[in-house]
């Protein structure tokens, strides 16, 4: 998938180049050669050109997506992002469809995003595409799927991105706004004299969970790493099963963001607490029935008979953006003035358990009072640079084979946006790519409007 070249091959082209980082190059691995796809429904009939217009406007001033990957055809094989000129009429894909002769447009969309993921892209090109599909669903009038390789940025990076070439719907020459909440404002401020003792004892308290927790997070990632491995169920892959190419199916579901918020106010908890917590006792009832049908028919009918194994271990591999803010407006400002902000890869891990049973409480968690995930990025980083890409992703590919599933998900605006002038419905992105081989993997993104405070 490497372009490879001398020194001395250099194209009249290119203007700028910079080395890749080993967060970047971990991407381009064979473990894990991941690409991110985000599906987006507008709610009006999509206008090519307006598209087209306006990527050229934005998108492609951002040195990633107007750069191509360029690897040095010596011992060294250095890579490095080199920039080009881009023709964004050859990253802008319309098919030939007939839509009425479509008979089920949400199958022939999943169909469609399902076989993008067989081809990959052309690395003598920047990495990314947008197609653009004249179909209509009872959420879209018609879709946009961008499809990106993940050496480019993270998740949180991309998403702001492409959010930054949105507006509100409600004012046109505004960017969207995302919830803020700042979890870092001091309970010290109003207490009376004698409550501050017992506030410095129970942040005193507090660091010390910390710590503690972040021990035994710390022992169970290196544990998993060497040989502690889930479960085998009907949803676990197994390592080196998956060849580049395979077919992936990325299916979107639509939840309401409502009844998520009347549960986490009714629990006092979060978003992240109720999806994670549904998606626990979901998977429970979905392994619940599958080790049914290995009894007779009248036992798998049987929705509350409890045929799960004993002690199952089954873990999610949680992806946690770690770096500090970039904003919307300042990715806006870099596309418009050329201004400079914190890009790349600032993606760390947690390994956290679901509790498969029948009876259990999904909600039940502690991971969030841990440092599990700033170390595994920092600890992540260390073996990149140290002892190579290879290595590294070896590594970190049997980490997450020996878990069942990962999970992410995304924040979106408090308001109606619109895509250069395209009201959209939503915008669902997915990626695939590493080592979780089936169809288990739980990337439960969604941007939709509302503050998910």
């Amino acid at each position: 998938m490497e372009i490879k070249t001398g020194r001395e091959m250099k194209d009249e082209e290119e203007e700028e180049e910079e080395p890749l980082s080993p967060a970047a190059r971990f991407f381009h691995a064979p473990e894990f050669n991941c690409y991110i796809i985000s599906m987006m429904g507008c709610k009006i009939r999509i206008d090519v050109d307006v598209i087209i217009q306006g990527l050229k406007q934005t998108l492609i001033r951002h040195p990633r997506f107007s750069s191509k990957l360029v690897v040095d055809g010596n011992k060294t094989q250095k890579h490095r992002w080199v920039r080009t000129e881009v023709n964004v009429e050859d990253h802008v894909i319309v098919p030939d469809i007939t839509p009425d002769n479509i008979e089920n447009p949400n199958e022939f969309l999943e169909n469609y995003v399902s076989n993008l993921t067989t081809v990959p892209l052309d690395i003598s090109r920047p990495l990314w595409q947008l197609h653009i599909l004249d179909i209509k669903t009872e959420e879209a009038e018609s879709f946009g799927v961008f499809k990106i390789h993940h050496s480019i940025g993270d998740g949180m990076s991309l998403m702001s991105l492409i959010l930054a070439c949105t507006r509100k719907t409600s004012d046109p020459d505004e960017i969207p706004s995302l919830p803020f909440r700042n979890r870092f404002k001091s309970r010290f401020t109003g207490l009376r004299r004698e409550h501050r003792f017992w506030w410095f004892v129970s942040v005193m308290w507090s660091v010390i969970l910390l710590v503690l927790n972040t021990i035994r997070d710390v022992l169970e990632f290196i544990a998993t790493a060497l040989f502690l491995k889930d479960t085998e169920t009907p949803i676990k892959g197994r390592r080196g099963g998956l060849t580049e190419n395979k077919r992936r199916r990325l299916v979107h579901r639509t939840v309401s963001l409502d009844d998520i918020k009347l549960i986490k106010n009714a629990l006092k908890m979060t978003v992240n607490d109720v999806v994670l917590g549904v998606t626990q006792a979901g998977l429970s009832r979905y392994l619940n029935r599958k080790y049914g049908e290995t009894e007779t028919k009248e036992e798998a009918k049987d929705c509350n008979q409890d045929n799960l194994p004993k002690r199952i271990r089954l873990r999610a591999a949680i992806l946690v953006n770690i770096r500090p803010n970039t904003g919307i407006q300042d990715l806006a400002d870099m596309m418009s003035k050329g201004s400079k902000c914190r890009w790349g890869n600032w993606i760390g891990y947690v390994v956290v358990p679901f509790y498969i049973a029948m009876c259990s409480d999904p909600l039940e968690h502690r991971k969030k009072h841990s440092l599990e995930a700033f170390l595994t990025f920092t600890v992540g980083q260390f073996f990149l640079e140290t002892i190579g890409v290879k290595a590294a992703a070896d590594i970190m590919s049997r980490t997450m084979s020996n878990t069942t599933m990962s999970f992410s998900n995304m924040m979106g605006p408090v308001e109606e946006i619109s895509f250069y002038g395209h009201p959209m419905a939503y915008l669902a992105p997915s990626v695939y790519g590493h080592p979780h081989v089936k169809s288990d993997q739980c990337h439960l993104y969604d941007l939709r409007y509302g503050s998910r405070r």
